[in-house]
């Protein structure tokens, strides 16, 4: 179970990496555009505030490629809390901007959640 929550954990941080990406530096690129659903006047106005968005996701992933690689009782302490942090930044998002977030962003996190806290 350890190694399927540490998978998974790794998992979210390449989400999370991904999002880093797609908000700061392709969220005017038609690839970015696309996944977004935006149009390309939209893109341009929103390009701060996705920055800022995508600054966040970064510091998320960072936070569990540090819980992955730290030590106990670090480790473990540092993947509840970003964790955490995902699901909750996950539901906010479902409930304020789409419900893909749910799936996409939420619910892997809490796997991962529940599968380190059963390990």
């Amino acid at each position: 179970m350890h190694t399927a929550a540490v998978a998974l954990t790794a998992l979210v941080a390449l989400l999370h990496l991904g999002f880093l990406i797609l908000e700061m530096f392709l969220w005017r690129t038609p690839r970015g555009r696309a996944v977004f659903g935006t149009t390309p006047e939209f893109a341009e106005q929103s390009a701060p505030l996705a920055a800022n968005q995508g600054l966040y996701n970064g510091f998320l992933a960072a936070g569990l490629i540090w819980g992955l690689v730290a030590q106990e009782p670090t480790g473990p302490q540092a993947r509840i809390f970003f964790l955490c942090c995902v699901v909750a930044a996950g539901l906010y998002g479902a409930l304020t901007v789409s419900r893909r977030i749910l799936h996409v962003q939420a619910l892997p996190a809490a796997a991962a959640l529940a599968l380190t806290l059963a390990s």
